[in-house]
């Protein structure tokens, strides 16, 4: 299963913190936890701008459009899940947080729905994993450019202990 998803971090300071110099960071993974791309952001966008930006470069980075599209309700628009579509997606896991119409309700408990909002939830282990281990939650190189290599090499650092791993397991 190819699948895509796109998350936000703060690499210095949590959200709720009354002082936040930090950057938003999209991380998209895709199979075995392996980062497929990240992008640091100067300013903030709206989520909903970055999901079929992150469509077009899994199908750059890894030669095809995902089966699967995960990410929480706020890269959720009607355009969106029709330009995925489009594109080829097959499964648009992306909630609607705004639906009262039955239909959506119910497309929303279905099976391939559900597995792809509880994939997208790993995600979270995994932007704790790039703080803790690698030490996103502080960067200390300056300027965006700085943020920028911090990130880079804390996602390189990840993507290697994880193939790794997938390594030692397909050997045993």
């Amino acid at each position: 299963m190819c699948s895509s998803r796109t998350r936000k971090l703060f690499a210095k300071g949590e959200r709720a913190s009354p002082n936040v110099f930090g950057k938003l960071v999209k991380i998209q993974e895709a199979e075995n936890q392996i980062v497929t791309h990240f992008e640091v952001y100067a300013e903030r966008p709206a989520d909903s701008t970055l999901l079929l930006s992150s469509i077009e470069v899994h199908q750059q980075r890894l030669g095809r459009i995902p089966r699967l599209v995960a990410a929480d309700a706020g890269f959720y628009s009607r355009e969106n899940e029709k330009a995925g579509q489009a594109l080829g997606v097959q499964w648009m896991s992306v909630p609607n947080k705004n639906t009262k119409s039955s239909e959506r309700k119910h497309l929303e408990h279905q099976r391939w729905f559900r597995r792809g909002q509880k994939w997208r939830t790993a995600s979270e282990g995994r932007i704790s994993v790039l703080k803790r281990r690698h030490g996103l939650r502080r960067c200390l190189y300056p300027g965006l450019d700085g943020m920028r290599r911090w990130v880079g090499l804390g996602v390189i650092a990840d993507n290697f202990i994880q193939m790794g791993c997938y390594l030692a397991r397909q050997s045993t």
